[in-house]
């Protein structure tokens, strides 16, 4: 198991690429101070503070406080946010933002603003975030050692049927950040198979919390949805299982999806059939993250995420906290981030 480690005093800088322009970018984190104070001295020195820190009735005052007051300029100081965190205005549709709830909660026409390749073959980013991708198999070059989670932990060590299906194979992970569009998209076209709900904590998804504790993601709560695409219709890349993991200041995911647009957004369920790169979710504002998970031999990652990954020049907390160059690539929603393998090719 990997060792618990404290965050350091000062905290380094944490870096990602861009994929559009290939440029090394350091990440404006929100909430270092934060924490540094949650996850050393008050862990260390006051753990029942710690846990309920951690706690729902906690997380939803944090967010209400930072996220439900008005702003003094109501629009405007909506707009005035979303500009000085580089966010296109006119991407969003119209819509009165007056509190940094509506801020994080905003849609978007990305119909237009997130375009999704035609091939049918491809897998597409849920989210607009931060992704790393690894694999399970021990004898990946992709494999990470003392992982973000736990993978029984992950799926809930209950569901042994999704388990088998799933052990071996592959996994992505996108971070989002506070500052981007909150909705989830479906990032394959196929029919749910389960839809479950894991009790667990709201640590905070800041690269400090990560390498603070062990496997973290698979402790916070955390939505699961089973995604069967061998189907008709269906993205044929075999089971698909999609992660929406709640973090400090969220509290819930809210279930949404909508085919055309935002209309008629629905609960989803056994049966529901979903058509890739529609709204699927929505997080409470602050940060969270999702999972992808693949079966083994199904889907191969696209290139330039594969030789992000192990870049050397970045400065990456991860790679400091798991000793391996372990760098994010910012994707967009709906991009293409992974395709089927061709096994008649193979």
């Amino acid at each position: 198991m990997r060792r618990i480690t404290r965050p350091p005093s000062r905290l380094p800088p944490h870096q990602f690429v861009e994929r559009r322009t290939g440029r090394v970018i350091s990440e404006r984190l929100y909430g270092d101070s934060l924490v540094r104070l949650l996850y050393s001295e008050v862990r260390e020195n006051a753990p029942a503070l710690y846990r309920l820190a951690l706690s729902k009735r906690v997380s939803a005052v944090l967010g209400f406080l930072n996220y439900d007051l008005p702003f003094g300029s109501a629009l405007t100081g909506g707009e005035r946010f979303l500009r000085a965190a580089g966010v296109d205005i006119d991407e969003c549709t119209a819509e009165r933002i007056d509190t940094m709830r509506k801020v994080f909660e905003r849609k978007i026409r990305y119909w237009e603003c997130r375009p999704m390749p035609e091939d049918p073959a491809a897998v597409v980013s849920p989210a607009d975030a931060r992704a790393l991708i690894g694999s399970f198999n021990e004898s990946s070059a992709l494999f990470i050692k003392g992982k973000f989670f736990d993978f029984a932990e992950l799926l809930g060590a209950e569901k042994d049927p999704w388990l088998k299906a799933f052990s071996g194979g592959d996994f992505a992970i996108f971070r989002l950040t506070p500052d981007k569009y909150h909705y989830n998209h479906t990032p394959v076209a196929g029919l749910v198979r389960d839809f479950y709900q894991v009790s667990g904590h709201y640590h905070a998804c800041n690269p400090a919390a990560v390498i603070a504790i062990v496997t973290p993601y698979s402790k916070n709560t955390r939505s699961v949805t089973v995604i069967d695409t061998d189907v008709p219709g269906g993205t044929n890349v075999g089971l698909v299982a999609m992660i929406e993991v709640t973090a400090l200041m969220i509290g819930e995911v809210v279930q949404c999806y909508s085919s055309e647009d935002y209309e008629n957004p629905q609960l989803i369920s056994p049966g529901t059939f979903l058509e890739r790169g529609c709204p699927k979710s929505r997080y409470r504002p602050g940060s969270s993250t999702d999972v992808l998970i693949f079966q083994s031999g199904r889907i191969s990652f696209d290139d330039d995420l594969l030789a992000n990954r192990s870049r050397r020049d970045v400065e990456s907390r991860f790679s400091l906290g798991f000793g391996e160059p372990l760098v994010e690539t910012e994707v967009t929603v709906r991009s293409q981030i992974a395709r089927k393998i061709d096994h008649k090719k193979t």
